[in-house]
């Protein structure tokens, strides 16, 4: 069996004490030890300027070498090794302008939470702690390290860190920073939409999503999120009516959307304009995008009635039915719709124990065979004649093309 990651941020560790380095555990490993979380990864602080790092291990890639990071790779583990450093000015908004390196108290003072900012000597088995992180663990409450202003000023991302930490691990965020994330909370227009979107998978998608999702309403975060929506400043709580613990972003940015819009359902029209904002302003992925914009709009088409049975059908065999479905009850759940929103969700389950996407008894190969020539009246006509084999109107191949002979008979003339 390979060593654990532990074991080898240890080795880590151990090698830089042996050529006469001062190495900690830090950040997150340290505050999930804590909280007897199994860390996922291990990260080491050392006083070792990032040029001896190097030396000291075969196999390593400098990912943030102006920084002081070094990313040392040993067996199956990745073990980020930063250097302890104090931070100058923040001209972005998000990373420093230069850095200097220094003790490991001026490093932990830097650091964003007293959550954070605690390191672990394991060698020694002892926690450092020069922000008081472990009485705040132990209190529940997340705290920026010194002036809450000041850690917003340097990095607007710290904005939904503090959300997403507070949410992950049931913090009460102190009243200061509070008071300072939703001060600051314009400046994340100046964040890439990216780094934005990925702070979204992280807190949205999990079993604490709902608690992210009032702190993101209750800072204003939320209207700055989805400021390119309209009557983005109401709120209804679809979104806190999902009862899966896990659920796709997809799924969540919809829901989002729905709360924003809390007098009506939104229109296709609309869907379809929301799904192309998000695709830009979040920059999320084109199956992130489908999938938002599938789950809205076939939840809307469910709860217009009626759907036929082929509508239904068709909508099982999509990818993000699951998505629709959740959405389409959640909706239910807060009141709006709610009889409608049984009867659909009776009607798809009995539609699920049949055949909901059988192979076509009529394809564009047969139509082309018969003579027919290619064009728009194709695809019209094959979608009709599947929707009749879904709803059982036809069983045999005879049949698909006689309805089809029938269809272009009636077809109005091209103009």
């Amino acid at each position: 069996m390979p060593p654990s990651h532990r074991e080898d941020a240890l080795t880590v560790v151990k090698r830089l004490r042996d050529n006469g380095h001062i190495a900690y555990f830090a950040g997150g490993c340290v505050r999930d030890m804590l909280l007897k979380i199994e860390p996922k990864d291990y990260d080491v602080a050392t006083d070792a300027p990032p040029e001896v790092v190097r030396k000291l291990f075969s196999n390593t890639q400098a990912v943030g070498a102006a920084f002081g990071v070094i990313l040392v790779r040993l067996h199956q583990s990745q073990i980020e090794v930063a250097t302890f450093r104090t931070d100058g000015n923040y001209a972005d908004g998000r990373r420093p302008a230069a850095v200097q390196f220094t003790t490991a108290e001026e490093d932990a003072k830097r650091r964003d939470f007293t959550i954070n900012g605690v390191f672990f000597d394991p060698i020694g088995d002892r926690t450092i702690d020069y922000v008081a992180g472990q009485r705040d663990l132990q209190n529940r409450i997340l705290r920026a390290i010194g002036d809450p202003t000041h850690r917003f000023a340097e990095d607007h991302l710290r904005l939904l860190r503090a959300v997403r930490f507070a949410a992950r691990f049931n913090l009460t965020i102190e009243p200061l920073t509070a008071q300072a994330i939703q001060r600051h909370a314009e400046h994340l227009k100046r964040i890439s939409p990216e780094r934005i979107a990925e702070e979204l998978r992280l807190m949205l998608t999990p079993a604490s999503r709902v608690h992210a999702y009032r702190l993101l309403r209750e800072f204003g975060l939320d209207r700055i999120i989805l400021r390119f929506l309209p009557d983005c400043c109401e709120h209804g709580e679809v979104f806190a009516a999902i009862a899966q613990p896990e659920i796709s972003i997809g799924l969540a940015l919809g829901a989002m959307v729905l709360d924003a819009r809390p007098a009506k359902l939104l229109t296709l029209p609309e869907i379809r304009t929301a799904a192309s904002s998000l695709r830009q302003a979040l920059k999320i992925s084109n199956e992130e995008s489908d999938r938002f914009e599938g789950s809205l709009s076939f939840a809307r088409l469910l709860l217009d009635p009626p759907p036929t049975v082929a509508t239904m059908k068709r909508f099982l065999a999509q990818p993000f039915a699951r998505d629709a479905q959740t959405l389409m009850q959640a909706v239910g759940r807060t009141g709006i719709l709610t009889g409608q929103v049984q009867l659909r969700t009776e009607q798809l389950r009995e539609l699920e124990k049949t055949d909901v996407a059988p192979p076509p008894l009529l394809t564009g190969d047969d139509l082309t065979a018969a003579r027919w020539t290619p064009g728009p009246l194709f695809k019209r006509v094959l979608d009709a004649v599947y929707d009749a084999q879904l709803e059982d109107r036809i069983q045999t191949h005879d049949q698909a093309l006689q309805m089809a002979e029938e269809l272009r008979k009636h077809a109005p003339p091209r103009t």
